[in-house]
């Protein structure tokens, strides 16, 4: 019998995410194989009258074809997947895997090439601009180990966070829209960090459970060039299948001018991606008042409370800073006093500090407003 959770999850992918209508196409793709999942997705898809497609990856494979791929095996790669995905309504991405780590020792340059030539035509240009997409992992024992739970604990953790009451959410993000919307200057203070940048005049988007599941972030970008002073991210990122600690960027006029890290060759390698790398193309704050601990899987640590995230590479069209890139690294900062602390002001007023929204428009957003 199917975990009535699964059912439950399947269901709000369908509906409320994707919003799928009669007759239109679904792309299901999945790394690892989540079958109960995916067969959910299906049938679900079926009584909402319409057309599923599933496809099925793993990420030992996807390793194994990367080593030895030339460039225009993985342009041919890409034309092949362009052409399905434009003909897709909506896109359900389920990333799983026994292994996140999985493409750890694939040479720098060939993911370099996967990134611009497969990534960002196939997904950055296609998928993300002009389907309903929704991206999301699902509980599996690597995941727990790399949240430090075991897998039962971590199960209930997933469900209760990815089953959320998201149209409540999305009500007290509304607020913090409308300031962000109204700010020009941004100043973020904190262990490792004094940063100060615009996103005057750049939209501010809730993620409110249509794109990410998890989801809860308000984010918006950086006037390009506006940025100054440093960071220090206190979250650790797996990227390309490596773990990054200690990562610290030193802003002028919004280019990251030096950058280092537990691996800073490594880093400094994906920055050197494009010119857009160097730039950073999204800020948001995460406001998710179930999430409140890191797991190395961004998707999750990104939507942090108390969190913001502040991304090198390629901003998205609906706030667009005119960045562009094969990159997109959201990068995490929590600001609760067990990480270090610190503040966000908007135009000189202070909005959080050490994690909490301060101001009582806001206050709806901290974690004790879900509290039963």
């Amino acid at each position: 019998m199917r975990d009535p959770r699964i059912t439950q999850l399947a269901t709000n992918l369908i509906h409320y995410s994707c919003q799928l209508q009669p007759g239109e196409n679904l792309l299901i793709e999945v790394i690892g194989l989540e079958k109960s999942l995916v067969a959910a997705l299906v049938e679900e898809a079926y009584r909402a009258q319409a057309i599923p497609f599933v496809e099925i990856k793993d990420r030992a494979i996807d390793r194994t074809i990367l080593v030895g791929a030339s460039e225009a095996q993985i342009k041919a790669m890409a034309r092949y997947e362009t052409v399905r995905m434009s003909e897709m309504a909506a896109y359900i991405g389920i990333r799983a895997g026994d292994n996140a780590t999985e493409l750890a020792d694939v040479p720098p340059g060939q993911i370099q090439l996967y990134q611009r030539h497969f990534i960002q035509e196939v997904h950055s240009k296609l998928r993300v601009r002009k389907t309903k997409w929704v991206v999301l992992r699902f509980p599996n024992p690597a995941m727990a180990q790399l949240a430090n739970m075991s897998t039962e604990a971590f199960e209930n953790f997933y469900f209760k966070i990815c089953n959320l009451d998201y149209a409540r959410l999305s009500q007290a993000m509304d607020p913090l829209v409308a300031l962000m919307n109204r700010t020009d200057q941004v100043r973020i203070t904190g262990s490792g960090t004094d940063l100060s940048f615009s996103i005057k005049g750049v939209p501010a988007i809730k993620c409110d459970g249509r794109m990410n599941i998890p989801d809860g972030e308000v984010y918006t970008a950086p006037v390009k060039n506006s940025i100054n002073g440093h960071i220090t991210y206190s979250v650790p990122a797996i990227y390309q299948g490596v773990l990054f600690e200690n990562i610290r960027f030193d802003f002028r006029e919004g280019r990251i001018v030096a950058a280092d890290s537990s691996h800073r060759e490594r880093l400094n390698q994906i920055l050197d991606t494009d010119d857009g790398a160097r730039s950073i193309g999204e800020f948001a704050l995460g406001v998710n008042p179930f999430i409140t601990h890191p797991m190395r899987d961004t998707l999750f640590d990104e939507k942090i409370a108390g969190s913001f995230h502040l991304t090198p590479g390629n901003a998205y069209e609906e706030c667009d800073n005119q960045n562009r890139s094969a990159v997109h690294w959201d990068l995490v900062s929590i600001q609760t006093p067990e990480y270090g602390g610190g503040e966000i002001y908007f135009d000189g007023q202070l909005i959080r500090r050490n994690g909490l929204f301060v101001l009582p428009e806001l206050a709806g957003l901290n974690p004790s407003a879900f509290l039963p």
